[in-house]
């Protein structure tokens, strides 16, 4: 089977498809100089915009692990969590207390999809 890799760097890919699934890098906010609720917000922004960008949406997502920096953001991020994810279509997913490779990240998010 054919692996497709999209925006490759030496490190990493920001898209792999494999085998009718997709995985996303993990996504960070557009701006982390903001409190968890936008860093939320513009996370799932991205995500928006990688699934837009092979014509999914979110009901195709799988899987979904979410590191947070601090687990006092937890109730603040899943608040935005649930208006973003369309009822019923809810993945599996983990959310775990991480420290970030830049002090200003409050959340990441790493993402599997279904392809067909």
């Amino acid at each position: 089977m054919e692996i497709i890799r999209k925006e490759t760097k030496q490190r990493m890919s920001r898209t792999v498809i494999h085998n009718g699934t997709v995985y996303f890098c993990g996504q960070v906010a557009k701006d982390t100089s903001k409190g968890i609720e936008d860093q939320t917000r513009t996370t799932l922004e991205k995500i928006d915009e990688l699934l837009a960008g092979i014509d999914l949406d979110r009901s195709r997502i799988l899987s979904t692990t979410i590191y947070i920096k601090d687990m006092k953001d937890f109730k603040a991020m899943n608040e935005i969590w649930d208006r973003w994810i369309p009822e019923g279509y809810a993945p599996a997913r983990a959310c775990v207390q991480a420290s970030m490779a830049r002090e200003e990240i409050l959340v990441e998010m790493s993402v599997i999809a279904a392809l067909n």
